[in-house]
């Protein structure tokens, strides 16, 4: 399982353009931070008030007062900042984040998100998830195709919305898709599964690209 995070983390961290501002969401998404690549300047933004987050803390180098938004040990990179968390989502509120990077409980082919309550459960809340899907100029949703062999990615949410229209790419252990006026289209494709695996493990239509290659 772990492999598989990082291998969908690694996939994701190639999407990230020098010089962007990233939030990275709880979770697998904060895998991202391990697998910038070298030379590319990202600088990592955290909604509980950092500015220039670094990769997750090395075992026993954990500093109690440095933790990302998943309350996970992590480092800050030099001329990092902290601030409150009125600074933070104002950063993230005025449209200063590029791209944002979030789990999901459920993607539809409309780009609806739902991500924070499976109803009946507790769960400790939505978090900046709602501000951050209107507030980035990208959102990118990383996270395992199936759960426990239930479709994830849907003609319609069956699960309470996040947003609406928010989601623009999906990355999964399986591939790589984009979010479209005419549905969700498979661009790449793990050369471990086949084209029909995909769609089987998707629960709506799935638009093959006629340019698919092999995600790397």
């Amino acid at each position: 399982m772990a492999d598989l995070r990082d291998f969908i983390a690694k996939r994701v961290a190639k999407e990230l353009r020098d010089g962007d501002v990233v939030n990275l969401g709880i979770g697998l998404p904060t895998l991202v931070a391990n697998h910038l690549p070298e030379g590319v300047n990202i600088v990592l933004q955290s909604e509980n008030g950092i500015m220039g987050m670094g990769p997750a803390a090395e075992p026993g180098k954990e500093d109690v007062d440095i933790i990302n938004a998943g309350a996970a040990y992590v480092t800050v990179n030099p001329g990092a900042m902290f601030f409150d968390s009125a600074t933070s989502f104002g950063i993230i509120r005025g449209g200063h984040v590029d791209a944002t990077v979030l789990g999901a409980l459920q993607v539809d082919k409309h780009g609806n998100l739902a991500n924070w309550i499976i109803p009946g459960k507790m769960v400790p809340g939505m978090g900046g998830a709602m501000d951050l899907v209107v507030g980035a100029k990208k959102v990118i949703i990383a996270m395992l195709h199936t759960q426990k062999g239930n479709h994830k990615i849907l003609d319609e949410c069956t699960l309470p919305y996040t947003a609406i229209n928010v989601v623009d790419m999906i990355v999964t252990e399986m591939g790589v898709m984009e979010v479209t006026p005419e549905g969700i289209v498979l661009t790449e494709i793990n050369p471990e599964y086949t084209v029909d695996q995909v769609k089987e493990a998707t629960g709506c239509e799935l638009i093959i690209s006629p340019d698919l290659k092999d995600m790397i």
